[in-house]
């Protein structure tokens, strides 16, 4: 799977499509996008300390197998955009139990704004929904926050997730030795795996502390024991 980097000055100042593709190099921004409002907070406003980050990305197949052609899947899901396999869900700041930083006073990101880290996170409201519920404490604007965004993602060597699938016995424990192995730094407890009542993967998360190395998770996730089955997109 091809992987574009660029610098984090780059994506400060451009977040340039082909930067932020992650596992869909082909993906078209389209020419332009209506503005987003922000969401209604589903929750309290915090401000406390930080004690780290969580990383988290959506496997985008299986988001699809159930949103293609609906309101919720979108431009995710639509083909629109492209075919994805990770997306960005969002970078989240981390608290002290049931008190992490959330729904900080949030300006309203400006439609381009969102059409260019759409091939990160690919969906206008999602990045609305990240930047109001955890960017705006983590950052002063939203350029800002989804150049963090896009600087942690662009960071992160995806395993050969097509080969995995196509395993006949795959667990949780596979999947994190996979990702260690392309990221030598994570260890396995900051790496929370979560799928479904089925089996089949929706997320993985990443968590670290405040100076960026790899801490174990909070919360509950699939033990390394745990089946999983990986949904591939149907060409």
């Amino acid at each position: 799977m091809k992987r574009l980097l660029a610098t984090a000055a780059t994506l400060v100042l451009t977040l340039p499509a082909t930067v932020l593709a992650a596992e869909a190099p082909s993906c078209r921004l389209p020419a332009r996008i209506d503005p987003e409002p922000l969401p209604q907070p589903d929750g309290p406003r915090r401000t406390g300390p930080t004690t780290g980050t969580t990383l988290a990305l959506s496997w985008s197949p299986q988001f699809c197998r159930n949103h293609t052609n609906d309101r919720i899947g979108g431009t995710q899901c639509d083909g629109s955009l492209g075919h994805f396999g990770f997306v960005l869900h969002g970078l989240w700041a981390d608290g002290l139990p049931g008190q992490w930083p959330q729904w900080c006073p949030a300006t309203v990101p400006s439609a381009e704004t969102l059409r260019r880290a759409m091939c990160m996170t690919p969906s206008a409201r999602l990045l609305a929904h990240e930047w109001a519920k955890h960017g705006s404490c983590m950052a002063p604007t939203p350029e800002a926050y989804f150049a963090q965004e896009a600087k942690a993602f662009a960071a992160v060597h995806l395993p050969d997730m097509d080969s995995l699938s196509r395993r006949r016995v795959l667990t949780a424990g596979d999947l994190r030795r996979a990702f260690i192995s392309r990221n030598p730094r994570l260890t396995p407890a900051s790496i929370r795996i979560n799928a479904n009542t089925g089996g089949w993967l929706q997320e993985v998360q990443l968590c670290a502390d405040n100076a960026g190395h790899p801490k174990a998770c909070d919360g509950v996730g699939l033990d390394d024991g745990s089946l999983l089955r990986i949904w591939r997109r149907k060409s």
